[in-house]
């Protein structure tokens, strides 16, 4: 396996949503790319992404696959949300280890959940983090541990964005609250209430950021954290109307609004680990929060931003959504 170093990345979590979409998108920047997945019985090359065997959770399995690497995208989480609390940190701890052997920059994406509502409505990257819930305070603490790498030589990059949806996209709002992944869109579900605002982030646009930030790596600050814009919903039902304008030039039929039925979500969350999740942001479809993105304007000139519409049918399609459209 020959790689260049300084444009050598490892992707953790690259076949998972955002994970994926970095791959691709540092593999179309000229990067030699290369994935850790568990249960891979040898080393292969797909698409021009080289996969190696591996755990996130094995700390001699990512500081063997980061040997050389100048970038880590640490996009990593337990499936399905299970002992999501228990194994997030040490991942990451892994990961900061290889870091700092390598002396690399570590990518994180980011969310909004660091920020409670003393910080809203128009947090910036700065803003004081008194997190609301437990996934809140765990990411507040995966930020802490970054920010204590960059003094043994590492680097970081947060990379903050609002809720997530795309054509492989993983767990997300966008499939497990609007629509349902599979079958044709007949209804879309209103998580929000009519007049509050929220905020989007297209998977692709947010992986085209990451890869022109680390392009620019060597002139940001050792930790470096920058918000996007994505897609501001402003009053809470512009996202389901863009669905809604897809679905019906697509299949001449208009999908109808509802909203999501929070009380049957109450409900079944004891027995559905990802439910309990979702109900745990609730908060953020109550409050209107719009990161505020000058940072990341200053650095490159522009967002990456791909137009609403296009981005939901790309994302429908995905889905599974507009089959024989």
């Amino acid at each position: 396996m020959t790689m260049t170093p300084d444009r050598t990345a490892l992707v953790l979590g690259a076949t998972g949503g955002i994970g994926g979409e970095a791959a691709r998108a540092l593999r179309a920047n000229g990067w030699q790319v290369r994935a850790l997945k568990r249960g891979l019985g040898h080393e292969g090359e797909n698409e021009g992404i080289t996969w190696l065997g591996g755990d996130a959770m094995d700390r001699a399995a990512v500081c063997r696959a980061a040997r050389g690497c100048a970038v880590i995208v640490h996009a990593v989480n337990p499936p399905g949300y299970r002992r999501w609390g228990e194994l997030v940190l040490p991942m990451l701890d892994n990961t900061v280890a290889a870091a700092i052997a390598e002396r690399a920059t570590v990518v994180l994406p980011g969310t909004v959940y660091n920020f409670g509502p003393d910080a809203f409505p128009l947090p910036d990257e700065d803003a004081p983090q008194h997190p609301a819930t437990r996934k809140g305070a765990i990411r507040v603490e995966l930020e802490r541990r970054l920010q204590a790498a960059t003094h043994e030589g590492a680097r970081a990059i947060i990379l903050r964005a609002g809720d997530f949806f795309g054509p492989r996209a993983g767990n997300n709002w966008f499939s497990q609250g609007l629509v349902k992944p599979g079958q044709p869109v007949a209804t879309v579900s209103l998580p929000g209430d009519r007049g509050v605002g929220h905020q989007w982030a297209y998977l692709p646009d947010v992986a085209s950021a990451m890869a022109k930030l680390l392009e620019r790596r060597d002139s940001l600050p050792r930790f470096a954290r920058f918000h996007m814009e994505g897609h501001w919903d402003a009053d809470g039902t512009q996202m389901a109307a863009a669905i809604q304008r897809v679905v019906a030039r697509r299949t001449g039929s208009t999908p109808t609004l509802r909203p999501l039925p929070w009380t049957l979500m109450r409900l079944a969350a004891p027995f559905v680990p990802t439910l309990r999740e979702l109900l745990e942001m609730r908060y953020l479809w109550r409050h209107p929060v719009r990161m505020n993105n000058a940072r990341i304007r200053a650095a490159l000139g522009r967002e990456p931003h791909t137009p609403l519409e296009e981005a939901v049918e790309q994302t429908l399609r995905g889905l599974g959504c507009l089959a024989g459209a």
